[in-house]
């Protein structure tokens, strides 16, 4: 909402919003949404994959930092999934998601890591389940500067897409919004 009023595209009776102006009700208030991308077709891409584990159930992948996982807005070529439809052609895409063959899970663009992509049907159901029940383990590693104080501990707090860029991802100091997330360090 904060995005259509800044960006001149919420009227309350025929006048431009401003942030600062609630409605006090009974007013006629107008959204301008902006037009949505018409959705796209995979093009796969001849982008090298570093692969460190293939048998004939998945794949693991080490994806480089600075690449997106799967097409998305701004992004809708370079990707992994770009990749994979290239060299797999017949992986299997879950009901819902589909445009993102193989995948059961995903990680940040800047983030560089393994992926498993699950290359049959039978793979990619007991990983989808695995991921969703939390039962597969995922550990990360990161270089901090300076000494964090304390030098052990955990972060608990919820997780979830900033209001003020979806393409961030922000802690939100309130437990009820958000996805659980457990850091420990």
């Amino acid at each position: 909402a904060a995005r259509l009023i800044a960006d001149k595209r919420v009227s309350i009776e025929g006048e431009v919003a401003r942030a600062s102006r609630l409605p006090s009700g009974g007013e006629t208030v107008t959204v301008r949404f902006p037009e949505s991308e018409p959705p796209r077709t995979l093009q796969p891409r001849a982008i090298p994959l570093n692969i460190v584990f293939e048998d004939e159930h998945l794949l693991v992948i080490n994806k480089p930092a600075g690449m997106v996982v799967h097409p998305a807005y701004q992004n809708w070529s370079g990707t992994v999934v770009n990749a994979l439809a290239y060299h797999f052609q017949q992986l299997p895409q879950l009901p819902g998601n589909e445009g993102r063959p193989g995948l059961v899970h995903r990680i940040d663009k800047d983030t560089s890591g393994l992926l498993v992509i699950a290359k049959t049907e039978r793979a990619l159901t007991h990983l989808a389940k695995q991921f969703f029940n939390h039962t597969i383990e995922r550990t990360y590693w990161a270089l901090a500067w300076g000494v964090p104080h304390p030098p052990e501990g955990t972060v608990d707090v919820p997780l979830g897409r900033s209001l003020k860029n979806r393409r961030i991802t922000i802690a939100f100091p309130v437990v009820d919004f958000g996805r659980h997330a457990i850091t420990h360090y």
